[in-house]
């Protein structure tokens, strides 16, 4: 069985030259996320995928559900869902060090139809995000899987019967019960996850709670009610975050101003945008894209 400290090792050894950030490898589907230094807060989107602690601390934030994640301990995202982040234990000694596994629906979908006992469709939706601690089993998945880098000619043959591995530990783990839901179309979690692929897709779209809902095949009111338990948010903020992080991306990347980048995303009136892009990102849309492109340009020089 492999170790801890050996999975922090290959992580950092993989990682050292790429320098900090989230960084994607040859293995598709597959991230190595590296911090020497404590991060602020970052508003972000979550895909649904599984992210393995070898070293550091991080705390993610979905509504009011406060997560924190440390070595041998994973976290899933079995949704699209705009979290708060932050990495809250990091050196250039001990850095924060992370595998990052996108999650794919269909192969969950289908691991979940060849069980012998399949998931109930009536069990109530719960948040799309949670920690466990990593099982040996699942730690020998994750080595594997980061080990294909440095055996690049084995990726093709190998790196879908490892991910497929790592999906169907996770089914059998401790989150199993919640990624099944989320996996089986006909629950309400996955009548949820639905609606919320739809509204990210059309999240610049004018959409009303009634649309969603029919949707999902639910009334308005269950709708609401199970969409908060799921992303923490209101369907009306879910929309309102993936807005204003796509605006923020426009502005920093320099493609749009500010006013622009308001009727790009869907908003009506600048006026209001830089209203509510100041009340979630702390500052006017120029000034905080002047300061993001700042911190982007120190890191590299």
């Amino acid at each position: 069985m492999s170790s801890l400290p050996e999975f922090a090792e290959l992580l950092d050894r993989l990682s050292a030259a790429l320098g900090d950030g989230i960084h994607r490898t040859a293995v598709p589907n597959v991230a190595l996320v590296r911090s020497e230094v404590k991060r602020k807060q970052l508003h972000t989107i979550y895909r649904p995928s599984v992210c393995i602690v070898a070293q550091g601390a991080k705390r993610s934030i979905a509504g009011s559900s406060v997560l924190d994640y440390s070595p041998g301990q994973y976290l899933t995202v079995a949704v699209d869902l705009p979290v708060l982040g932050q990495v809250v234990k990091a050196s250039h000694a001990a850095p924060y060090l992370c595998l990052k596994v996108e999650l794919d629906p269909g192969m969950l979908s289908d691991l979940v139809l060849e069980r012998v006992t399949p998931a109930s469709a009536s069990a109530e939706p719960s948040l799309g995000l949670e920690v466990s601690r990593v099982s040996p089993e699942i730690l020998d998945a994750a080595m594997r899987i980061a080990k294909l880098l440095e055996c690049p000619d084995r990726i093709d043959a190998l790196a879908p019967l490892y991910q497929r591995e790592l999906a169907y530990l996770l089914l059998e783990g401790p989150q199993g019960a919640r990624l099944r839901q989320m996996a089986l179309r006909e629950s309400r979690s996955g009548q949820i996850a639905k609606a919320i692929r739809w509204i990210t897709q059309n999240f610049s779209a004018a959409i009303s709670i009634d649309d969603a809902a029919a949707r999902a095949g639910m009334s308005a009111s269950t709708f609401y009610q199970h969409f908060k338990a799921v992303t923490g948010l209101s369907p009306l903020q879910f929309q309102k975050q993936l807005r204003l992080q796509e605006a923020r991306r426009l502005l920093v990347s320099g493609e749009n101003d500010a006013a622009s980048a308001s009727f790009a995303v869907g908003y009506s009136s600048p006026q209001q945008f830089s209203r509510e892009y100041a009340r979630l990102f702390g500052a006017p849309p120029q000034r905080d894209a002047s300061q993001l492109r700042r911190n982007v340009a120190s890191v590299v020089d």
